[in-house]
């Protein structure tokens, strides 16, 4: 299955003299519907909507909030006749093909049984896909009948419309976004979200259900991402599959939530299903590729046992100068252009590099791998720091093998005292950066950007083909972080899908598979399009959003 990860992802690099195929335009005829909904489905409106659904159940008004900050809307743009709307999670070209559900027992005023829900971000509202019978959910949950769960799926197509064939790298960039804005927003209410995955794609599909074919007549498929559960801040979360915690999680309780997948999902089959999806275009582009690939790594679950994380209490990894809140999660926006003149001190530079190393807290201990992602940075304009290239290793083990990878001789120069920075080449490395990230003047004009290296090989060597998509939602979730550190901060962040990929891996001197540049970032003073409109994410939120 490795093979056909290397075909793909050899297939989709952008190239000095090729992209990755893509039909090479934008059918506008054919624009995806950036909502699914599903005709037929009790629609249940969600807190902090004034016609909340479900006010007196808690559970209720964790899961809208919990949404709201995640994957709601954040705001909507307007330019003359155009009109469109932006999401709290980002999203590579504002496509969204990230879709969530829940499932949760019985909440008051929204229904007397446990169900399945599709959310609705457009009316941030549930859609009531599935009920079953409730001592089905307490027998699942085993004592933690208040918790509940969030499956996370995407929508090929939605990204594939305009990137071809590249599209489902971005799937998985969005998904990791989604991971990390959920586990956030969590932390905001007080509450925990972490990753099952002892549950397989199948697992999720079956409780989604994303495999009804008779609820997607005519309408785009849905691939199975993840599932992750929802607790009380004070609860033990680890995998049901596994007779040991989580690596983040301390010992559990005996009344820890272990939803158990069986009982769900005999639950969900036997249950009462309504709805069907609808048609987000009436043509498509069949891109076999990503059919494939998909196939190729869709995830049978596994059982995990504690991976020890070497980082995790290294004095770096501290929280952030300045805690996110639920304004700071509404207002992030991806940058369009810089100014190419501002400048940000070390210090703060730091702050955000210390940000994305792993800990024990949030948005880290939603996942149950240790670090795989090091940055490859182009410094532009960093007071006390020397502009140049420098590479952040958020494992321990990393320095080493990449220097031992590396076909150049470099600097390696610890330059901080407690982060793993190392100082490779000094120099004006502003060119560079922007031509490997496709020509973009946005990559040179920042403060600093950088690529996500991933460790390749050895990461699908330990965890199989399924892991290729891990990879890309580390990135998000490293990119999430640091979209919320630059708004912090004053400034302003971009993800950046387009880039050279091999061109990347030389300028590090690497060859072969053993490391891969999956996702670049770049954060700088942005440049305002006063053209544009902007109202809040809600009419209800008028006057009380700014």
């Amino acid at each position: 299955m490795n093979g056909a990860v290397h075909a793909y992802h050899d297939g989709t690099k952008h190239h000095f003299q090729k992209f990755a195929r893509s039909l090479g335009y934008l059918d506008w005829a054919s624009q995806p519907n950036p909502f699914r909904s599903f005709a037929g489905a009790d629609d249940h409106p969600l807190h902090p909507r004034p016609d909340a659904a479900g006010s007196g159940s808690a559970t209720a008004v964790e899961i809208g909030g919990i949404l709201r900050h995640s994957l709601g809307l954040s705001a909507w743009k307007q330019f003359r006749d155009s009109r469109w709307s932006l999401r709290v999670n980002p999203s590579s070209g504002n496509l969204h093909p990230t879709e969530a559900y829940v499932v949760a027992g019985p909440m008051a005023g929204v229904s007397d049984a446990p169900a399945v829900y599709h959310y609705a971000p457009d009316r941030h509202a549930l859609e009531r896909r599935c009920t079953f019978e409730p001592a089905a959910w307490t027998s699942a949950m085993a004592g933690g009948e208040n918790a509940w769960l969030i499956a996370l799926t995407s929508i090929h197509w939605r990204e594939a419309w305009k990137y071809g064939e590249r599209a489902f790298r971005y799937c998985q960039h969005d998904l990791g976004h989604a991971i990390a804005a959920v586990r956030i927003a969590a932390e905001l209410a007080g509450c925990r979200a972490q990753m099952l995955p002892g549950w397989s794609h199948a697992d999720i599909a079956a409780l989604t259900g994303i495999d009804r074919d008779e609820d997607y007549v005519d309408a785009e498929r849905e691939e199975a991402g993840c599932i992750l559960v929802v607790t009380g801040r004070q609860s033990s979360v680890f995998s049901p599959e596994s007779s040991v915690p989580s690596p983040q999680s301390p010992v559990p309780s005996p009344q820890s939530p272990v939803p158990s997948r069986e009982a769900l999902l005999d639950a969900v089959r036997r249950g009462r299903w309504t709805g069907r999806a609808n048609q987000l275009s009436e043509d498509h582009v069949q891109w076999t590729f990503i059919d494939e690939i998909a196939a190729a790594t869709r995830d049978p679950g596994r059982t995990i046992l504690p991976i020890p994380n070497q980082l995790r209490d290294h004095p770096m990894t501290r929280l952030p100068d300045r805690p996110y809140d639920r304004p700071l999660v509404l207002q992030r926006r991806s940058a369009v252009s810089f100014d190419g003149r501002g400048s940000i001190d070390a210090a703060r530079c730091f702050a955000m590099l210390s940000a994305v190393m792993p800990r024990e807290g949030p948005p880290w201990d939603a996942l149950w791998w240790d670090a795989r992602i090091h940055l490859l940075l182009f410094v532009h304009r960093v007071n006390g720091l020397d502009p140049g290239i420098y590479l952040l290793a958020r494992h321990s083990s990393a320095p080493d093998r990449i220097r031992a990878a590396s076909g150049r001789e470099f600097l390696w120069e610890p330059c901080h005292d407690s982060l793993p920075l190392f100082a490779l080449v000094r120099g004006d490395c502003r060119a560079l950066a922007q031509r490997v990230s496709c020509d973009q003047a946005i990559a040179g004009e920042g403060f600093f950007s950088l690529g996500m290296i991933a460790d390749f090989d050895a990461s699908l060597q330990a965890f199989g083909a399924a892991f290729y998509r891990h990879l890309f939602w580390e990135s998000g979730v490293v990119g999430q972080v640091l979209y919320l550190e630059a708004e912090a901060a004053g400034t302003r962040g971009t993800g950046i899908g387009c880039f050279y990929d091999d061109p990347v891996h030389d300028v590090l001197g690497l060859t072969g598979h053993a490391f891969q540049s999956l996702y670049h970032f770049t954060i700088g003073s942005p440049v305002e399009d006063t053209r544009l409109s902007t109202e809040p994410g809600y009419a209800w939120e008028r006057g009380v959003l700014a």
